[in-house]
């Protein structure tokens, strides 16, 4: 399956699509198809980005 986060870069915010309880995330890295996000409500957590598609939200 193909990485639909790829053009996530650093410092974008984004939300998780099923986890709007973790408000808007930060993202920290994008390698490999693993998005590290930094969440207001959750934290830092990894997304694999070829199950789970982030809502862009803006640039940081």
């Amino acid at each position: 399956m193909e990485d639909q986060n790829s053009f996530l870069e650093p410092g974008m915010l984004v939300r998780h699509p099923d986890r709007p309880e973790w408000g808007v995330g930060q993202v920290q890295s994008n390698i490999g198809g693993r998005v590290t996000v930094n969440f207001a409500d959750e934290g830092k957590v990894v997304i694999d980005g070829r199950r789970i598609m982030l809502v862009l939200v803006g640039s940081g």
